[in-house]
């Protein structure tokens, strides 16, 4: 099978995206997807954005989210981002309804390399994370490594662990970042944000995501981040969050409103891949 892709990046994360709009063929096996991802033998990405034609006449698109370990997630904001910029280049639309693992999208090209996107309402009950607690609280305790950490775990669309520290750059991600992603009370894994909020507008961030390690930014880290710190009261309604791979603005008012993530989404290369 050929394909032809582009290579990305939404704030430092490298997103792999292929357009299979018209032949709508099925995507890589995960074994070929972890060669695809690794630099020595493909072209190398952090996420592949399996783009297909939608099953809605409301839609413009459906994708699919691949990580570089060939696990399938729900969700990729920054892989958003790049699809829309996809669709926007060969389109006079600005505006994009996507069908995603995670349920609809809307992205908004607000520049030639700048969009923002609407993640969804965020989920904090337990059983819709998935995480193992009796009820919805805005701190949970949690064990790791024999210590007790004070943890806020909800949903964008996939599962994340948001933890408070006093320093991102001395954060302990390469330890305690795998020990939560595959703690036994988030049954599926989950992402791991390490927050420092800075100010009431801005905060500090560095995320372990689950199947992949540390990556420069992620987008749903960022806006677990900002939700999590807006619930304990700690921030405003946007924020701008600082990853090692750049900034992303986050704005989130209220529980039953919907989350908007901004940021770029900026071209590498093209290439076409011979599996």
């Amino acid at each position: 099978m050929q394909f032809s892709f582009l290579k990305m990046h939404g704030a430092g994360n490298r997103i792999l995206v292929v357009d299979e709009r018209v032949d709508n063929r099925p995507p890589p096996t995960p074994e070929q997807l972890r060669r695809l991802g690794n630099d020595a033998t493909g072209p190398g990405f952090d996420q592949l954005m399996w783009v297909a034609a939608a099953s809605s006449d409301s839609a413009h698109a459906s994708y699919r989210v691949f990580n570089a370990d060939g696990s399938e997630v729900e969700q990729c904001g920054n892989g958003v981002r790049c699809v829309a910029w996809l669709l926007a280049r060969s389109s006079d639309d600005r505006e994009f309804r996507l069908e995603s693992p995670a349920g609809p999208v809307d992205a908004q090209m607000i520049a030639d390399d700048r969009v923002a996107v609407c993640m969804g309402v965020p989920q904090f009950e337990p059983d819709l994370v998935p995480f193992v607690a009796e009820n919805d609280a805005i701190v949970y305790e949690l064990n790791v490594n024999g210590g007790l950490l004070e943890v806020s775990a909800l949903s964008m669309g996939n599962p994340h662990c948001v933890i408070d520290v006093d320093d991102v750059t001395t954060a302990d991600v390469a330890t305690l970042g795998p020990a939560i992603e595959h703690h036994e009370r988030f049954p599926s894994g989950c992402n791991v944000g390490f927050m420092s909020v800075q100010n009431r507008q801005s905060i500090d961030l560095r995320v372990h995501e689950r199947g992949i390690g540390e990556t420069p930014a992620c987008g749903t880290g960022a806006c677990a981040a900002v939700v999590a710190a807006r619930r304990q009261g700690r921030v405003d309604d946007t924020v701008t969050v600082n990853l090692p791979g750049g900034q992303l603005v986050v704005s989130w008012r209220r529980p039953a409103d919907p989350v908007w993530l901004t940021g770029n989404a900026e071209l590498i290369s093209e290439g076409t891949i011979d599996l």
